[in-house]
């Protein structure tokens, strides 16, 4: 496999996080070894249990899941050390396609470290493809990225006060 690709999916809209695990779906149905780490997500979204099924290595789990502007500072510094934790563990396995789901956000927040965040992205093995998701990317995940995706909502749902739907929005 050549030099890997850095995939960007950002923006208002959904469907992020959903083109980043079909990616992962396409990858593992191919044969490459697939790493998941979904940032500032309590681990419990619905796409994550067929992809481990498959076999892919995820890494998630929040254990203060509450929006970041809802967190008192010991909660934030609680969940930053969590999240960087996850992102660590998740280098000790080598692979073929990288996700990091929240990435954006996560960077953007302080909830993980931005150095090591930066680094495993621009740094990445050869042949590791990488994406990175979110609403808002750091100007370096914009000019890194070799595809880029903005996803905008043109009308959604919530928009008229309904609920999220269990394996459609979530």
């Amino acid at each position: 496999m050549d030099q890997g690709r850095l995939h960007l999916y950002w923006g208002e809209g959904k469907g992020k996080t959903t083109a980043a695990t079909g990616l992962a779906l396409r990858a593992l149905g191919s044969g490459l070894r697939v790493t998941v780490v979904q940032f500032l997500k309590d681990g419990t979204s619905g796409e994550l249990e067929p992809l481990r099924t498959l076999g892919a290595a995820i890494y998630a789990a929040m254990e203060c899941p509450k929006f970041v502007f809802q967190m008192s500072e010991t909660e934030k510094e609680q969940t930053r050390m969590q999240q960087t934790a996850l992102l660590r563990q998740a280098l000790c396995k080598p692979c073929d396609l990288m996700i990091l789901d929240e990435a954006c956000a996560a960077y953007q927040l302080g909830m993980v470290d931005r150095d090591l965040l930066k680094q495993v992205v621009l740094r990445r093995p050869a042949g590791c493809e990488a994406v990175l998701t979110g609403r808002e990317p750091a100007p370096w995940m914009v000019q890194a990225a070799d595809y880029i995706t903005e996803m905008r909502c043109c009308r959604h749902p919530y928009e008229t006060g309904l609920a999220a739907r269990k394996g459609i929005e979530y």
